[in-house]
C-alpha cells in the first residue's frame, strides 16, 4: 500500500498575508469557496495570524463572520485552522485562562477545527492554556516548534571573549525535547514550524526523522521559499516521512510564501505517494486566484506571476522533467547543493521569484532584514547596516537568544539598529533602549532560550530578578454604552467582548462603525429623520499643478505643508505609514502647494496624487490656517544652532524636559514612538532648554527640529509647562497611590479631584503592549491629586493618582 501525503492549504491566510498583506475581502474569499468544497484538502488555514485584525482594519469586516462563512460553504471536508500565539493568542498581551477558554469556545463553535499553536520563545509554559481549552471544546491542537538557529559568533561584533561564549543552544535534540513536551501536554500534531524559509534540506530531513522516532502524533512541516530553500526543504520533509505538509495554490505560491501544491504534486507522483487532494478543483480555484491577484496588484508583495501551468493537462520539456528526477535522487542522498540547484532550476523554469540571497546569506528572517534596512533608511544611516548585522549576535545573547520569529525577531533588529546609531554618536550602546526589548529582558514574554544575565537586566530594566508579566493584572477592556448610537453597548455579545479584548483599539474603530452603520440605517427608515440625514456630494478638488504621488500603497498619517505653502525640491511634505514603517514623501518639485486631495488618515494605493504643486504663490483659503498655527510654523522653520531633531520620523510620545530646564550631553528628552517602538530621544548638547518646537503627540518627519537649547539659563514659560494638577480636596487622613503595573500612556483619566472610588473601579486607561488596559483602584476613598496626564508615557509602577481612605 503506497504512502499518503496530507496537504493543509496555506493559500487563504498565510499566502494572502505573506504576498497581498491580508487584504483579501470576503467577496473574493466567496468565489473561490465552492471549489474549495471539491478539492478535499486535509486541511486549511483560513483564520488567525494577521486575518482578524485586517479584516477589521483595512476591510471593515467581521472576523467571525470570515471564518463562518467558510465554514458554511466547506463543511467537513476540511478542517479550518488558525495560527495562534499561544497564551497571546491572536493579540500582544498573555490573557488570562476566562478569556483564552472563551476565544477557543467560540473559534470551535464557529467552525474552527486545528488550532495551530506556537510561541516566539519556544516556551512551553506559554502555550498550555490554550492546548487545554482547544481540547476541551474539540478542537485539534496542533503544537509548532519554532525553528530558528545560533547566532554566528565569528562574524559577529560580540563584547565575549570565544570561552564565554555559551554552547549551541539550538540543536537537534533541543527541537525533539520540545517536541516532546508539547505530546506531553496533548498535543494532537507537532509542526516544525520554519517561518524564515532558512532550514536547509538535509536538516529538514535530520529533524522529520528525528520527530517521527520521538513522538506518535502526526508531524507536519511548514517553510516558506524567501531565501530559496522551500520547494527542496519541502520535498526532503516528504521522502523523510512527514505525514503532513503545507503548501499553497500556484498563483499564490513562492516568494515569501510557501511552495505550489502542483509542484510538490508532480514530485508525489514520482515518488508514488497518494496524495488525496482532487487537483482538478485546484486548477479551477487557481484561475479564479489569478483574477484576484489582479486585483490585489496594489499590495503585491511578489509582482511577477508564474507562468500558467496545470499538472494535469500541461506536459513538461523533458529537461525540466528530468530536473525532478535529480531533485528526487539527490534528497534521498543527501546531496544538498545539487538539491537546491535542481529545485531553483524548476522555479525559474515557471518564473517564480528568485531566492533573495540576502536574507540566505544574513541568516535572518526576511522581513527582520527589511525592517532593519527601512529604519536605517529613515535614520538616513543606510551606512552602518553592515554595523547593525554584526551586531545582532550580540544583542540576541543579551536577550536570552531568542527565537528570531516574529515578534522577538522585529525586536532585536530594531535594538540593533539602535545600538549601531548610539555608537555611531560615540555613545554606549543600550543608550536607547525600545520598551519592547525592556519586556523582553524583564521577562514578560516568557522564559528565554538561555536566562538573561541579572547585571544586564538591571541596566536596561532597573532590577535584576526576572519579573514575567502577571495575567492576575489584566483588567477587561472598558466596554461602553453608546448613548450616539441609541444606548447600545460597544461589544453587544462574546464574540464582539473577545474582538475587544484581542484587538482594543482596531475593535473599538470596527464595532463602534458597525454600531453607528446601524444606527443610522434605522434612522434613515425613519420617516422623520431621512429628510435631515442626507448629505450634500462631497466636492471634487481641482488639480491645475504638478502632482505629487505616493510610492507605495499606505495611509496618510500627516501632512507637514497645507496649501498655499512654499516648498522646495525634496522638501518632507506628507508622512506615510506603509509596510509597517513611517515613511516621509518629499516633493519632485520646487513651487506652492495649490491643494490637498486627500485626507489625513486616508488610505492610498501606490502612485495616489496627494497634492498638487504650481509655480505661482497660491492663496489659501480664510479658514486654511489660524494664527495658532501661523505661529507655530514660523517657529517650526527658524532652527537655532543647537537644536535637537529626531533621527527618524515617527509620533512625539512624551517630553522628558520642559522649557528652562538644565540639562546634559546624552540626557534623554523625549519619547519618540517609531518603527512600532518606543526611542529615547538624547540631548547632544549641554545646556537650558529654550523651547519645546512640536507638540506632544505630533507626527515628525526625519531630522526635524523638536527643541533648542541655549547656554546660559532660560525663564520658564507657563506656555510650555504641563498644566499642574488640579487642586486636591481638603480631605484628612491616610492617603493610598494607584500605580501602573508596567510601562506605557496614559490614554484616559476616568476619575478628578474630589470623586468618590470604589474598590475594582477603573479609574486611568493605560496603553501598553499595543493593548489599552483598564487600571482599577485597590481600594475605595475620595481621590486626593492625580500626578499623571493624558499622553503621559510612564514606567511600571508609576504613582498616577493617590485617594484619601475612608
Amino acid at each position: 500500500m503506497s504512502k499518503k501525503l496530507l496537504i493543509r492549504d496555506l493559500t487563504l491566510r498565510d499566502g494572502q498575508q505573506s504576498l497581498f498583506a491580508t487584504r483579501m475581502r470576503q467577496e473574493q474569499i466567496d468565489r473561490v469557496l465552492p471549489f474549495y468544497k471539491d478539492a478535499n484538502f486535509y486541511a486549511m488555514e483560513v483564520w488567525g495570524g494577521a486575518v482578524p485584525d485586517s479584516v477589521m482594519r483595512y476591510l471593515n469586516e467581521n472576523p467571525w463572520t470570515r471564518l463562518q462563512s467558510i465554514k458554511k460553504a466547506v463543511g467537513d471536508v476540511s478542517k479550518l485552522t488558525a495560527l495562534s500565539r499561544g497564551r497571546n493568542l491572536f493579540g500582544y498581551t498573555p490573557y488570562t485562562n476566562d478569556i483564552i477558554d472563551g476565544f477557543c469556545k467560540n473559534a470551535i463553535s464557529s467552525g474552527l477545527g486545528i488550532m495551530r499553536i506556537f510561541d516566539a520563545l519556544n516556551d512551553i509554559n506559554n502555550v498550555k492554556s490554550t492546548i487545554k481549552y482547544v481540547k476541551e471544546h474539540g478542537g485539534i491542537a496542533d503544537c509548532a516548534v519554532c525553528y530558528t538557529i545560533d547566532p554566528d559568533y565569528k562574524t559577529a561584533s560580540t563584547s565575549q571573549d570565544e570561552k564565554s561564549l555559551p554552547k549551541p543552544v539550538f540543536t537537534d535534540e533541543y527541537f525533539v525535547n520540545k517536541a516532546k513536551e508539547l505530546e506531553k501536554l496533548g498535543a494532537d500534531m507537532i509542526t516544525i514550524k520554519d517561518m524564515s524559509g532558512l532550514i536547509p534540506p538535509m536538516r529538514v530531513t535530520k529533524l522529520v526523522s528525528e520527530f517521527k522516532k520521538a513522538v506518535q502524533v502526526p508531524v507536519d512541516f511548514h517553510t516558506h521559499c524567501t531565501p530559496g530553500y522551500g520547494l527542496a526543504a519541502v520535498l526532503s520533509a516528504i521522502i523523510a516521512g512527514a505525514d503532513v505538509v503545507d503548501t499553497n495554490i500556484w498563483n499564490f505560491a513562492g516568494g515569501p510564501a510557501a511552495p505550489a501544491i502542483e509542484l510538490i504534486y508532480l514530485f508525489t507522483k514520482k515518488l508514488g505517494i497518494e496524495m488525496d487532494v482532487n487537483m482538478e478543483a485546484v486548477a479551477k480555484i487557481n484561475k479564479e486566484l489569478y483574477n484576484i491577484r489582479q486585483e490585489l496588484a496594489d499590495v503585491d508583495a511578489g509582482k511577477n506571476y508564474p507562468n500558467p501551468f496545470n499538472p494535469l493537462t500541461d506536459t513538461l520539456p523533458a529537461e525540466i522533467e528530468a530536473e525532478f528526477d535529480k531533485a528526487i535522487k539527490n534528497a534521498k542522498e543527501g546531496d544538498e547543493q545539487e538539491l537546491v540547484r535542481s529545485c531553483h532550476a524548476i522555479e525559474a523554469y515557471f518564473n517564480f521569484p528568485k531566492p533573495n540571497e540576502l536574507v540566505k546569506n544574513a541568516q535572518i528572517p526576511g522581513g527582520m532584514y527589511t525592517n532593519m534596512v527601512a529604519q536605517l533608511k529613515a535614520l538616513k544611516s543606510e551606512d552602518i547596516l553592515e554595523d547593525a548585522m554584526k551586531l545582532i549576535p550580540q544583542v540576541r545573547l543579551d536577550a536570552g537568544l531568542p527565537p528570531l520569529v516574529t515578534p522577538t525577531s522585529q525586536i532585536v533588529g530594531a535594538q540593533a539598529v539602535n545600538c549601531a546609531m548610539d555608537t555611531k554618536k560615540g555613545s554606549a550602546m543600550y543608550t536607547n533602549v525600545s520598551n519592547q526589548f525592556i519586556s523582553l529582558v524583564k521577562g514578560e514574554y516568557g522564559e528565554t532560550p538561555i536566562p538573561v544575565d541579572p547585571d544586564f537586566r538591571e541596566k536596561i530594566c532597573g532590577h535584576k530578578d526576572e519579573r514575567p508579566f502577571d495575567t492576575s493584572t489584566y483588567k477587561m477592556q472598558p466596554n461602553p454604552v453608546l448613548d450616539e448610537f441609541g444606548g447600545v453597548k460597544l461589544a453587544e455579545n462574546e464574540e464582539e467582548v473577545l474582538l475587544l479584548e484581542l484587538f482594543p483599539m482596531v475593535a473599538k474603530n470596527y464595532l463602534k462603525g458597525v454600531k453607528k452603520a446601524a444606527w443610522e440605517a434605522k434612522q434613515a427608515n425613519n420617516p422623520a429623520t431621512k429628510e435631515a440625514s442626507s448629505e450634500a456630494p462631497k466636492a471634487v478638488k481641482k488639480v491645475s499643478g504638478k502632482k505629487i504621488t505616493v510610492p507605495m500603497p499606505g495611509r496618510i498619517l500627516q501632512y507637514l505643508v497645507k496649501p498655499g505653502d512654499k516648498v522646495e525640491k525634496d522638501q518632507p511634505i506628507a508622512i506615510l505609514e506603509a509596510m509597517k514603517m513611517e515613511n516621509s514623501i518629499t516633493s519632485n518639485y520646487a513651487g506652492y502647494v495649490n491643494s490637498l486631495l486627500v485626507d489625513e488618515g486616508e488610505t492610498v494605493a501606490a502612485d495616489t496624487a496627494i497634492m498638487d504643486i504650481v509655480s505661482e504663490p497660491v492663496t489659501p483659503s480664510a479658514t486654511s490656517t489660524t494664527p495658532n498655527e501661523t505661529a507655530k510654523a514660523a517657529q517650526k522653520a527658524t532652527r537655532p544652532a543647537k537644536s535637537i531633531t529626531v533621527p527618524m520620523p515617527g509620533k512625539v510620545l512624551q517630553y522628558l524636559v520642559k522649557q528652562g530646564d538644565k540639562i546634559e550631553k546624552d540626557q534623554p528628552v523625549a519619547i519618540l514612538e517609531a518603527m512600532k517602538m518606543e526611542n529615547s530621544i538624547t540631548s547632544n548638547y549641554a545646556g537650558y532648554v529654550n523651547s519645546l518646537i512640536v507638540e506632544e503627540g505630533e507626527t515628525v518627519a526625519a531630522d526635524t527640529a523638536i527643541m533648542n537649547v541655549v547656554d546660559q539659563p532660560v525663564s520658564p514659560a507657563t506656555s510650555t509647562e504641563k498644566a499642574a494638577p488640579k487642586a486636591a480636596p481638603k480631605a484628612t487622613g491616610p492617603t493610598k497611590a494607584v500605580t501602573v503595573p508596567m510601562p506605557g500612556k496614559i490614554l484616559d483619566i476616568q476619575v478628578k479631584p474630589g470623586d468618590q472610588v470604589n474598590k475594582g473601579q477603573v479609574v486611568v486607561i493605560l496603553e501598553a503592549m499595543k493593548m489599552e488596559n483598564s487600571i482599577s483602584s485597590d481600594f475605595a476613598g475620595t481621590v486626593n491629586e492625580i500626578f499623571v496626564e493624558v499622553g503621559d508615557t510612564v514606567a511600571a509602577d508609576t504613582k498616577v493618582l493617590d485617594l484619601v481612605q475612608g
